[in-house]
């Protein structure tokens, strides 16, 4: 009987983690596709980002989505998940400084809840 609880409960973080995970990962290598648009760089000369800033962010970006969903070290995740969280923090921070309390300011917030979420699945599947 412990057996089928411990199962059904690894399948429910599995299917957490996979839908918090792939919902991150999606927003992230999506923006691979927008790297060069005008809306990237509006929305960082309106944050009174630099130029070089956008591409280095950008292609953070991918790395990180990439890794989010691929085997890898548990160090590497860890860098990933830690570098997420500061990037999502910091555009809090960036959004409430520029446009203050607004839509946009919040989108972050959303992301590092999945973040969160995909977080503490992923350690609860490592311990299993």
């Amino acid at each position: 009987m412990a057996t089928a609880t411990i199962s059904k409960q690894t399948k429910k973080y599995q299917i957490i983690f996979w839908i918090s995970t792939g919902l991150i990962a999606l927003f992230e290598l999506s923006g691979a596709f927008f790297i060069n648009s005008e809306m990237a760089k509006e929305g960082m000369r309106h944050l009174g980002l630099p130029e070089w800033f956008r591409w280095e962010l950008s292609i953070a970006h991918i790395i990180g989505g990439f890794l989010l969903i691929v085997p890898a070290n548990k160090r590497l995740k860890e860098w990933v998940y830690a570098g997420f969280c500061i990037d999502f923090i910091s555009a809090f921070i960036a959004y409430l400084s520029i446009e203050g309390l607004t839509g946009n300011a919040f989108s972050p917030l959303i992301m590092l809840v999945l973040l969160i979420v995909s977080y503490i699945c992923y350690h609860k599947l490592k311990k299993e």
